[in-house]
């Protein structure tokens, strides 16, 4: 199961010594700078990249009824993982 909001400050706050409302602050300005420079990429060191990506229009199809659509282009974000996060967390 993962961890909660809460469970995550708590944990966070006791590792670093920081009081609650720090790390409260601290993650909420990562998260709107993150946000505003999603589409220059924004990296968090260790843990990976956000990007924005622009994906291409493409044919797909209704899993309903098999008839073929019309998938229109449009921008995405996406987050790639670091190469040493996969290693700490798959082993390498």
């Amino acid at each position: 199961m993962s961890m909660t909001k809460t469970q995550t400050l708590a944990t966070l706050a006791e590792r670093t010594g920081l009081q609650k409302k720090e790390v409260q602050s601290l993650l909420d300005e990562l998260a709107n700078l993150a946000y505003a420079e999603a589409k220059n990429g924004f990296t968090i060191p260790g843990l990976g990249k956000l990007v924005q990506v622009n994906r291409a229009a493409r044919m797909g199809r209704n899993p309903a009824t098999g008839e073929s659509i019309h998938i229109p282009a449009k921008t995405v974000v996406k987050f790639r993982i670091a190469k040493a996060c996969k290693e700490a967390v798959l082993g390498s």
